[in-house]
């Protein structure tokens, strides 16, 4: 199916598509880094008022995909719990998740979208890339460790 058949739209990170895709996104993580390398947002906190939780489906099938946005009051707003099943990747659906953030963080008044990633995950580092992010320095609390990548993207 292509991604003009896909729709993302603003939905509740507690209903159940978006905490199965959250806890698959989770498990791809924990076999990739050490618990100290992961730096997860669970459901409540995506249900935070500064956080904007979008959800991918294709026609009316469960969510394929996820993507939230987080707020910072500095100004910028952070990508987090990125994710598109395995079975739906080669849709552009990623593209797609990151730009209805840039979308919605523009309508916040937010200058930048800022994210952590990980070094295991070139494929994840690609559309970043793909999508005009640039390598930058660790931002907020983040430590700085080796499997982390800081990038950012000016809006």
């Amino acid at each position: 199916m292509t991604a003009s058949a896909v729709t993302i739209a603003l939905e509740s990170p507690r209903q159940p598509d978006a905490v199965a895709l959250v806890a698959a996104l989770d498990a791809y993580l924990k076999e990739r880094y050490a618990d100290d390398a992961c730096h997860l947002l669970d459901i409540e906190s995506l249900a935070a008022d500064d956080v904007r939780f979008f959800l991918a489906r294709r026609g009316d099938g469960p969510a394929v995909g996820c993507a939230a946005l987080r707020v910072d009051s500095s100004g910028y707003g952070e990508v987090k719990r990125m994710f598109v099943s395995p079975q739906a990747r080669g849709g552009r659906i990623g593209e797609r998740l990151l730009d209805r953030l840039a979308e919605q963080a523009r309508a916040e008044g937010l200058t930048a979208l800022l994210l952590e990633t990980g070094i295991h995950q070139p494929e994840a580092v690609a559309l970043y890339r793909k999508a005009g992010f640039i390598a930058r320095g660790p931002y907020a609390d983040y430590p700085d460790i080796p499997e982390s990548l800081f990038m950012e993207r000016r809006l």
